[in-house]
């Protein structure tokens, strides 16, 4: 069984129902087609993390994009 954990940061403009139910079938489908899973097995979850407590080099990306990296 399968398990695909999506991590990304919560934006302004959220990520759409309709955007999630698309990964979470490509996701399955790839899996499907490259490694012979079977979907009905398929686990995808997707994490919405807050820039604040997401850190790259030692720092938060809310820090960062502030910067405009």
């Amino acid at each position: 069984m399968p398990y695909v954990n999506i991590k990304i940061t919560k934006e302004k403009t959220p990520v759409t129902v309709e955007q999630k139910q698309q990964l979470i079938a490509g996701v399955t489908n790839l899996l499907k087609d490259v490694l012979g899973k079977n979907p009905k097995t398929t686990v995808v979850v997707i994490d919405e993390v807050a820039t604040d407590n997401w850190g790259i080099g030692g720092e938060t990306v809310t820090e960062r994009r502030k910067r405009g990296e």
